[in-house]
C-alpha cells in the first residue's frame, strides 16, 4: 500500500529515530496525535517528544515555562559565521468541538493523498518543516551558513502568555543577534484577481480588546424607560455592526497592494492602486469583484463586539451593561486612536477600558522578503506578495525583541480552501506539499545570508 492511497488506520505510538528528518509527512502524522487543544494546551508531552528527537540526533536543548506543563523548547545547530535565524512555532490548536470530521480530527490518518486533523494548517505542518530542516542540518556534514535556532512554543492560539509572550517577558536573552525569523503565516497559495499569489507575512494588525460600560435609567421592567444602558448599548452595537471605522493606509498596506497592482491585469491594478487612495478606499471596496473581507480590515480598524454583560434579573431594567470588543488596530495605531473613531463613529461616550494590547511595529522589515519570495516563485511561477495579516500571530511578541518574523510555510494546495479550512472541520493537507515545503524551507535556511 503506498502512503498516498493508505486508509484509516488507529494512531501509533510517535517514532523517535535517526531518520525522521526523511520522513517529514509522519512527524505530521505523530504531532496531530498529541491532543494539545489550548484551553487548557497540556503541550508538554508534545514537547517532551521534540526533545527526545532531538536527543536522538544528539541536540542539546533547553525548556522554559510559566507553567510546567505547558513548557517551549529551544535548540541550536551550529553554523558558520553568518547571521543567525530562527525557525519557530507553536504546537497548541484549537478546539474540535461542534465540528463535522470525516475522520477523527487526532488520528493523523492518510486518505486520499491527504492528512487529516486538526493543525495540519495550522500550524503542526510548519512544525515538521521546521522540525525535519533543522535535524537533517545536524545530520549533515556541511554546516548552514550561521546558527539555526528551533522554537516549539505552546500557548499562541490563546495569546502566547505561556508561549513566545513569556520567553520574551522573561527570557529576551534567548534572541539576542537574531535578527530574522521563519513562522506563519504564508507561503501557500493564493488565488487573487486571477493572479496564483504565495503571500509570505511581514507584519500584522495589532491585538486590542476593549470592554465599553454604559450606564442609564434603570427600575421596573413593566414601566417603560428612556435612556437606558441597554438601549444605549443596543444602539452602540447596530452602529458599529453597520458602519467602517475611518480609513488607514499604512506602509505595510502599501507594499502589499503595490505588489497586487504589479502582478495583476490592469483593470484590477487600477483597483488595488485606488485603495490607497483614503478618498477612494471605501467606494472601491465596495466596488471589488475579488473577495474583499480581507482588504477591508488590512484598510481600517475594526471592531466586533463579541460578549455582552447586564442585567441580573428578568423583571429589572439594569443600570449597567458591559460589552466586550476585539478590535482589531493597523500598525501604529494605539488604543486611544480606536477609542475615539468609535466615540465618533456612535456618537455616544461610554466609559472605555483596555483589556488588553499586544503592540507591534509601525512597519516591516522586508530585508529578506525578495529572497524568500524568489524560492517560491523560481519553484512555483507564481507571484510573492508581501502579506499584512489581519489576524494575530506570536510574531508580534518577537518584534518586541527587535525580531522581524515572515510567514513562510511552504505549501502547493491546489483547490483546497486553505481560509475556509483553517480552525474549521475536516482541515486537511496535501501529503505531496508537506515533502515540497519542506525542501523549501531547508532551502531557505542555506540562502539565508540576514
Amino acid at each position: 500500500m503506498s502512503e498516498n492511497d493508505a486508509k484509516a488506520v488507529g494512531p501509533r505510538d510517535p517514532l523517535v529515530s535517526t531518520d525522521a528528518h526523511e520522513r517529514p509527512v509522519e512527524l505530521l502524522q505523530d504531532l496531530i496525535r498529541f491532543e494539545t487543544v489550548n484551553p487548557p494546551g497540556n503541550e508538554k508531552a508534545c514537547i517532551d517528544w521534540i526533545g527526545e528527537l532531538l536527543e536522538a540526533y544528539g541536540i542539546d536543548y533547553a525548556t522554559y515555562a510559566r507553567d510546567p506543563e505547558r513548557p517551549n523548547l529551544t535548540a541550536t545547530v551550529s553554523g558558520g559565521d553568518g547571521s543567525p535565524l530562527l525557525l519557530y512555532g507553536h504546537v497548541d490548536v484549537v478546539p474540535v468541538a461542534g465540528q463535522d470530521w470525516t475522520h477523527d480530527p487526532f488520528e493523523g490518518i492518510i486518505e486520499d493523498s491527504h492528512v487529516w486533523g486538526r493543525g495540519t494548517l495550522d500550524m503542526k505542518s510548519g512544525v515538521a518543516m521546521f522540525l525535519a530542516t533543522f535535524l537533517r542540518l545536524a545530520a549533515e556534514d556541511e554546516q548552514p551558513p550561521g546558527d539555526v535556532h528551533l522554537l516549539a512554543v505552546s500557548d499562541e492560539e490563546a495569546g502566547g502568555d505561556d508561549g513566545l509572550g513569556y520567553l520574551v517577558d522573561e527570557h529576551p536573552e534567548l534572541f539576542t543577534d537574531i535578527d530574522h525569523a521563519i513562522g506563519e503565516f504564508g507561503g501557500f497559495n493564493l488565488d487573487l484577481a486571477g493572479v496564483d499569489t504565495y503571500p509570505i507575512q511581514v507584519n500584522e494588525k495589532q491585538v486590542c480588546w476593549l470592554e465599553a460600560t454604559f450606564r442609564g435609567n434603570s427600575g421596573h421592567a413593566s414601566f417603560p424607560h428612556e435612556k437606558t444602558a441597554m438601549g444605549q448599548m443596543a444602539s452602540f452595537v447596530e452602529t458599529v455592526d453597520r458602519e467602517r471605522l475611518p480609513v488607514h493606509i499604512t506602509s505595510s498596506a502599501e507594499e502589499m497592494f503595490e505588489s497586487l497592482a504589479d502582478a495583476v491585469p490592469p483593470e484590477q491594478a487600477e483597483q488595488f492602486q485606488a485603495l490607497l487612495d483614503p478618498e477612494q478606499t471605501d467606494n472601491v471596496l465596495d466596488a471589488m469583484d475579488v473577495e474583499t473581507k480581507m482588504f477591508d480590515a488590512l484598510l481600517h480598524n475594526t471592531a466586533n463586539p463579541t460578549i455582552v454583560e447586564g442585567g441580573d434579573k428578568e423583571n429589572v431594567v439594569p443600570e449597567e451593561v458591559t460589552v466586550f470588543l476585539d478590535c482589531r488596530l493597523v500598525p501604529g495605531q494605539k488604543p486611544e486612536d480606536v477609542i475615539q473613531e468609535l466615540r465618533g463613529l456612535t456618537n455616544s461616550d461610554p466609559e472605555f477600558e483596555v483589556v488588553r494590547f499586544d503592540p507591534g511595529p509601525p512597519a516591516a522589515d522586508l530585508e529578506m522578503f525578495e529572497e524568500f519570495g524568489e524560492i517560491l516563485e523560481a519553484e512555483t511561477g507564481g507571484v510573492s506578495i508581501p502579506l499584512l495579516m489581519a489576524g494575530a500571530t506570536d510574531g508580534r511578541h518577537l518584534a518586541q525583541v527587535g525580531v522581524q518574523s515572515y510567514g513562510f510555510i511552504p505549501m502547493q494546495l491546489d483547490e483546497l480552501p486553505f481560509l475556509d479550512l483553517v480552525h474549521s472541520g475536516d482541515e486537511r493537507v496535501p501529503v505531496e506539499t508537506i515533502k515540497w515545503g519542506t525542501e523549501r524551507v531547508y532551502e531557505a535556511v542555506h540562502e539565508y545570508e540576514g
